[in-house]
This record gives structure tokens, sequence and C-alpha cells, in this order.
């Protein structure tokens, strides 16, 4: 299956790979999102998630950024979809995000691993999510889901 490809790239420019894991993380019907406020821009919602540190697989890196982004401890279940998106880092940096999507599953919170201050922890409706998240890519990611939760939930519930 081709993996969709997201984000209008500028002519000329050039966007390197970056491999990153994101995920969605769902408490009383709401998916964890993070509004991210940084100087000289206006803010705008992501899902939780980010680049692979060196040596780091998706799994451990979507565990990672959601502690850092919101403090919450979670568990990378299974992976669900693939999307890449070009975009323009708020410094500058063109990157093409190679980005593998994943359900979670909510263990608990923790405080101590919130280290990025810019980055505020939201639970929004998903058709929500999916009208405001700024990459296509990830409204693409909350639609799969969607999908894919409606689908397990009328498996189990047939005779």
């Amino acid at each position: 299956m081709a993996v969709p490809q997201f984000g209008d790239p500028e002519p000329g420019r050039t966007y390197a790979d970056r491999p990153a894991a994101f995920g969605i993380c769902e408490r009383d019907g709401r998916i964890a999102l993070v509004r991210v406020e940084k100087p000289g821009h206006a803010p705008w919602l992501d899902l939780p998630g980010g680049a692979l540190d060196p040596g780091e697989g998706p799994e451990q890196a979507v565990v990672r950024e959601y502690g850092e982004e919101t403090g919450l401890v979670v568990a990378a279940l299974a992976p669900y979809g693939r999307a890449d998106q070009v975009f323009v880092n708020t410094d500058g940096a063109a990157y093409n995000n190679r980005a593998v999507f994943f359900t979670l599953r909510l263990d608990g919170e923790d405080a101590s691993l919130k280290v990025e201050a810019d980055h505020t922890l939201t639970w929004v409706a998903p058709q929500a999510a999916i009208e405001s998240l700024r990459h296509d890519a990830h409204a693409w990611a909350v639609a799969a889901w969607l999908r894919l939760r409606a689908r397990a939930q009328a498996a189990s519930s047939a005779p």
C-alpha cells in the first residue's frame, strides 16, 4: 500500500526525511492533542509525538514524546498507519515527516516527564481534532483511527 504524502512543498526547497512517530490516546471519548505556542507564530494543534532519536524505534519515540509533550504515561499498542507530511519548522528547517501512527493505551500521568513548556495537553473530540489539526497527515491519521475503531466495535458486537 502506498504511503500518502501531505503538504505543499515550496519549489526549490529541499525537505529532509525525518522518521517520526505519533499516536492517538483516547480518554472519555476525546483524544489527546497538544496546543503548541511558539513566539512569533499563531498557536496550533498537533498530535503528540515527533522525531525519532538516534537508535530509537517508533514505539519508543512515541512513548517518550508523549511524556515530554503532555506528561502522560502511555504504551504503544499497534501501529495502524503511515503518512508523510512536508512542512517548514518554526526555526526554518524543512522536513518530510515519515510518520508511523500508533494506537496508545493511557497508563497514567507523570508531570516530571513533561519538558516542553510550549506544549499544552488538551483533550478534543475526534471530529473537532480532524477539523483543527495543523498537519493534514495528522487529520488523516485521526480519520483512519476512527474508521478502525468503528470496524472493531462492529466486529465485537456481531453475533
